[in-house]
């Protein structure tokens, strides 16, 4: 007779190794995604806004990256697509340098990729903005304009002279205005009234004397 208890003995061993499978099931999809490097940080940092171009991009990630030849890329371009990289970039242990050249106004656009510590590629891609730079050609020309009418001002300059013997006429009629014989005329009267006076006071006089003399 078999034994009752043999088959359950017989699949012990099998649950187990099911329970093991399933545990491996479970955590192997987990280890390569979290041996992915990641980027951590970047210079200029994304969305920021800047006077001018930067001489370089520096990008910085969570690990050494793969120097192969062709297996970083960073390009930078402005909103109009034309780029802005100058060379190749430069891998260096966890971080990415690429020298930018030339003069850009909006959103420049980088995107980059590069070859993670386990062999897996990774790419992303920041923006940053330059705004508008303002207008300097226009004070070319207003130095310029300025300095065309200086002939205007030497111009002018001559008019100026020839007026001034129009002023001197002007001075002499003011002097000749009729104030000084109005008042010699004025004097005058005072004069001729105190001569008046006084001799009037000497008829009295003469007068007064006349008669006492008489008496």
């Amino acid at each position: 007779m078999t034994s009752p208890s043999a088959p359950r003995r017989r699949s012990l061993p099998a649950v187990l190794v099911s329970l093991l499978l399933a545990a491996a099931v479970l955590f192997v999809p987990a280890t390569p995604a979290s041996a992915h490097d990641e980027l951590v940080s970047t210079d200029p940092a994304a969305d920021a806004v800047l006077e001018a171009v930067p001489q370089r991009i520096t990008l910085t990630f969570s690990a050494d990256v793969l120097t192969d030849p062709g297996a970083t890329v960073v390009e930078v371009t402005d909103a109009s697509g034309a780029s802005l990289a100058e060379g190749a970039p430069e891998p260096s242990g966890t971080e990415v340098t690429q020298a930018l050249a030339g003069s850009a106004s909006g959103v420049v656009t980088v995107k980059w990729r590069v070859v993670s510590s386990d062999g897996h590629p990774i790419d992303g891609s920041f923006a940053f903005t330059v705004p508008e730079a303002a207008p300097t050609p226009t004070a070319t020309p207003t130095t310029s304009a300025s300095a065309s009418p200086s002939p205007t001002v030497s111009a002018s300059a001559a008019p100026t002279e020839a007026e001034t013997p129009v002023a001197a006429p002007v001075e002499e009629s003011s002097a000749s205005s009729p104030l000084p014989w109005i008042l010699l005329a004025v004097a005058l009267v005072i004069v001729a009234g105190v001569l008046v006076y006084v001799f009037a006071s000497r008829g009295r006089r003469n007068a007064a004397g006349g008669g006492t003399t008489g008496r």
